[in-house]
């Protein structure tokens, strides 16, 4: 299988720092595709790896069509399914910032052919998968060429509920198909215009569209099923009313970019202002919780709790720790897309065969970007508040009473510890560490708390500080214990 090894954005893009152990990691993250492409009789594939802001890697491997043999670039075009989600979640949610729908108002307000049948469902609902809609995945693939005016038809039609509205989680093509509509009818644009004007071309995602017949031929990565023992072309199928649910064509190198938006909400507050609160709404989970086996070869003994949130999946993993993530599986095409908010990397993989999407290599991947240092969460920045309390406390220390700045200390502290208490726990300490170097920094963990380590002259200082939810900077608790014990 021939493998072509992008240069681009290794040298463009990708921060010193992270190249050296993202180097050493790469054969391994290699050898993870290649062995399921292998396994998988997948013609092509391209992934890539962004970690701040900044596209790290990306590589094609095999080819994107059968016929000419071209190789798979990061220019070569994909329709990556379902996780074209995320950009109609976006759009909802961005729609809701500006004031413009609620996700507690009901469908049928801003669908007025849901009217009638689809009490109940809320807008939220539709973007949680907790409308009572069945699961659609092969049924909701091939909706994707309906027309405006006969996706209009099924809307007064109204479809039968697996469930009642709101009581269990259920995955629905349909139901974000409706989304679509949603913000078509409140943008008063058509659904591809309105996410073509907020997304693509504030980002510069040239490359991507919701129309996969004006991609230039020679860049398609042409999808094929492979069946009865070989590889047969699926049928282009046309740009329609389900887009939102999974319309989009992209590339490695666009995608990039949308991945790149989506970390940049972490770490709060770095990104204020209404579009890093869509950003962190897109992780906040609706309805209800469920796990599942975690893809990857260090899957043994290790569930996956998860909660469906804004066009993404935010779980819980126990050797990852928090991720954000969705797959896409379509006609001639899969895909999984992987992102680590809190450490700002994002990985990424796109194929051409029906519904082969790369779950065990993504998530492998990440697993040798852990190995390598490169999923650590980024450091909380310090709020003035913290840093205030913390220069208090550090005050009280070298005082050896807590009440020297008594401004600075939340009613319930010496309701807590009585003054005298705090003062003979003070000496009690610099007895058994002796002098302490205070001068190391709080590493918060939020904009109210932190925990720091100072070094003494026997042993050290383990610290933590919390504030109280007051106008004024006030500590409500400080721990302090030698480290060790």
């Amino acid at each position: 299988m021939r493998t072509l090894f992008l240069a681009l954005a290794l040298s463009l893009s990708a921060p010193v720092l992270a190249q050296a152990p993202l180097e050493a990691a790469l054969p391994e993250i290699r050898k993870g595709f290649q062995d399921w492409m292998l396994d998988n009789r997948v013609p092509g594939l391209a992934f890539g790896i962004v970690k701040d802001g900044k596209l790290l890697h990306v590589e094609g491997i095999g080819v994107q069509d059968l016929e000419t043999r071209r190789p798979v670039t990061a220019d070569s075009a994909f329709r990556i399914a379902s996780m074209s989600k995320a950009f109609t979640a976006y759009g909802i949610l961005s729609l809701a910032a500006e004031g413009k729908l609620r996700l507690d108002d009901p469908a049928a307000k801003h669908v007025p052919e849901m009217a009638g049948w689809a009490s109940g469902i809320t807008v939220g609902d539709l973007l949680h998968h907790t409308a009572g809609f069945v699961t659609d995945d092969p049924w909701g693939d091939r909706q994707q060429v309906l027309t405006e005016a006969e996706f209009t038809a099924k809307l007064k039609a109204g479809v039968p509920f697996s469930t009642a509205p709101g009581t269990a989680y259920e995955y629905s093509n349909f139901g974000y198909a409706a989304l679509g509509r949603i913000i078509g009818n409140v943008s008063g644009k058509s659904y591809q215009q309105r996410i073509g004007e907020t997304v693509f071309t504030p980002l510069g995602m040239g490359a991507t569209s919701y129309d996969v017949f004006r991609v230039p031929r020679e860049r398609l990565a042409v999808g094929y099923r492979f069946e009865n023992g070989r590889w047969t072309p699926e049928p282009m199928m046309r740009d329609g009313a389900f887009g939102a649910m999974g319309g989009v064509v992209t590339t490695a190198g666009d995608y990039a970019k949308w991945v790149a938006h989506l970390l940049s909400g972490w770490p709060v507050p770095a990104k204020a202002g209404a579009d890093g609160e869509v950003l962190r709404a897109m992780r906040m989970g609706g309805g209800f919780t469920h796990s599942r086996q975690r893809p990857g070869k260090d899957a043994a003994d290790c569930r996956l709790q998860m909660i469906y949130a804004g066009g993404l999946v935010a779980g819980q993993d126990c050797l990852l720790g928090g991720v954000m993530f969705h797959s896409g599986g379509y006609p001639g095409y899969g895909s999984h897309m992987l992102l680590f908010p809190d450490a700002g990397v994002g990985i990424f993989a796109f194929s051409n065969r029906t519904y082969a999407a790369p779950l065990p290599p993504v998530w492998d991947a990440a697993g040798a970007l852990q190995r390598a240092g490169l999923l650590t969460a980024r450091p909380v920045p310090v709020s003035p508040a913290l840093e205030a309390g913390y220069a208090a406390a550090k005050k009280a220390w070298e005082a050896g009473r807590i009440d020297v700045q008594p401004e600075y200390l939340a009613m319930n502290m010496l309701l807590d510890s009585s003054a005298e208490n705090w003062a003979a726990e003070f000496k009690r300490l610099k007895g058994e560490t002796g002098k302490c170097d205070t001068s190391a920094p709080i590493a918060a963990s939020n904009a109210l708390s932190g925990r720091f380590q100072w070094r003494c002259e026997s042993g050290r200082m383990n610290g933590q500080l919390l504030l109280a939810p007051t106008g004024s900077v006030q500590i409500q608790a400080l721990r302090l214990s030698q480290a060790g014990r």
